[in-house]
């Protein structure tokens, strides 16, 4: 199936901005939208999701385009490490799935445990 997209008057219409404003965040590496055949700027609907992200900053956070910059690469640097991070967990499942026993606190515990038996607790005033 193929992806939606929109011109870059449609995105300004939508989203109540100039268009020339679109064309900025294109030069500033904010927005990167894909060509036509005729050199057309396409808009998708990730790339009007994160024009929703800019616009928030920008307009109701008062974030300047650097900040919207930095705060965008952080995204997806944390992005690319949620990845790592899933596929690091994936990998030690995969590594203790026939070593479950192995977490078993009672059987491998270094010191012998056994529960304590525990007296309740009794307050002055109560007492015989």
């Amino acid at each position: 199936m193929k992806e939606r997209t929109y011109m870059i008057s449609a995105v300004a219409q939508r989203f109540d901005i100039h268009p020339q404003t679109l064309r900025l965040y294109e030069r500033e590496g904010l927005l990167i939208p894909s060509r036509t055949k005729g050199n057309t700027r396409v808009y998708t609907d990730r790339d009007l999701e994160r024009l929703g992200f800019i616009l928030v900053l920008s307009r109701e956070m008062g974030v300047n385009l650097a900040g919207i910059e930095i705060i965008l690469n952080m995204r997806r640097k944390m992005e690319i490490m949620q990845e790592q991070f899933s596929c690091f967990i994936d990998e030690l499942k995969k590594e203790f799935k026939d070593k479950e026993h192995l977490f078993d606190e009672k059987r491998n515990a270094i010191v012998k445990f056994t529960s304590p038996l525990v007296a309740p607790f009794k307050e002055d005033n109560e007492r015989d």
